[in-house]
C-alpha cells in the first residue's frame, strides 16, 4: 500500500518551486517600487503658500490709529487697501487700528491687540519696490511709530532690513523702505528716500 501511495505522488520539479519563488519576489518589488514613485496627494484645502519675501508693517499693540501701507513694484503697479493684489504682491490683511480688531465668540468679546499689515511677494521682479506707510486716520491724534521689516524667505529666513518711521499727524506719509531686487533675487541699494506713493491715486 506505501508503494502505491508513493506511485501516485506526482513528482515536484525544484524548477517550478524556484520560478513561483521569483514571481512572489518580482511582484513584491513591483509593489513597492510602485508605492516609491507615487507622490503623496494634497489633503483637500492644501495650497502651497509661496512668498520670496515678506514685508511687515506694525505700530504699537493697542494702538487705535489706522496706518496703511503702500507698495510699489519696478513695474510701477500699487499694492494697498484698495488694490489688495498687483503683480507679484499681495496685501495679507489690512489692519485699521482697533477699528477691525474685535470680533464675538459664544457672546464674549475677543480683541487682538496686534497692529500689523503683511506684504508678501510671491515671486522675483527685478527692479525697485518703495514701502511707504501713510497715516489714514486718527483716533486720539498723537503721533505713532511704526517698524518695518523685509525678510528674504527662500533658500531660508533672513532678515533683509529692519527699520523705523515716526508719522506725526494724520495724512502723512513716509517712506519706510526703498530696496532693489537683482535677477538672482539678491538685493540691494537700500534706503529710505523719499518718494510719494499716495498721490498717485
Amino acid at each position: 500500500m506505501s508503494r502505491r501511495r508513493r506511485s501516485r505522488e506526482v513528482e515536484v520539479d525544484p524548477f517550478y518551486d524556484m520560478l513561483f519563488n521569483m514571481l512572489i519576489a518580482f511582484v513584491f518589488c513591483f509593489i513597492i517600487a510602485l508605492l516609491a514613485m507615487n507622490p503623496k496627494a494634497l489633503k483637500a484645502g492644501d495650497i502651497p503658500a509661496k512668498a520670496e519675501f515678506i514685508i511687515t508693517v506694525s505700530w504699537p499693540d493697542n494702538n487705535p490709529n489706522d496706518l496703511d501701507t503702500w507698495v510699489q513694484d519696478p513695474a510701477g503697479d500699487l499694492v494697498w487697501f484698495r488694490a489688495r493684489e498687483a503683480g507679484l504682491m499681495h496685501l495679507d490683511r489690512d489692519d485699521r487700528g482697533l477699528a477691525n480688531d474685535t470680533i464675538v465668540v459664544n457672546g464674549k468679546q475677543i480683541v487682538n491687540p496686534l497692529n500689523q499689515e503683511v506684504v508678501t511677494l510671491r515671486g522675483i521682479a527685478p527692479g525697485e519696490y518703495t514701502v511707504n506707510i501713510q497715516y489714514y486716520e486718527t483716533k486720539n491724534g498723537e503721533p505713532v511709530e511704526a517698524t518695518v521689516s523685509l525678510v528674504k524667505v527662500n533658500p531660508r529666513a533672513e532678515v533683509v532690513y529692519y527699520g523705523t518711521a515716526t508719522l506725526a499727524r494724520k495724512g502723512d506719509e513716509a517712506t519706510a523702505l526703498r530696496f532693489t531686487v537683482l535677477p538672482d533675487g539678491s538685493v540691494n541699494n537700500i534706503n529710505t528716500l523719499p518718494k510719494t506713493l499716495v498721490q498717485q491715486i
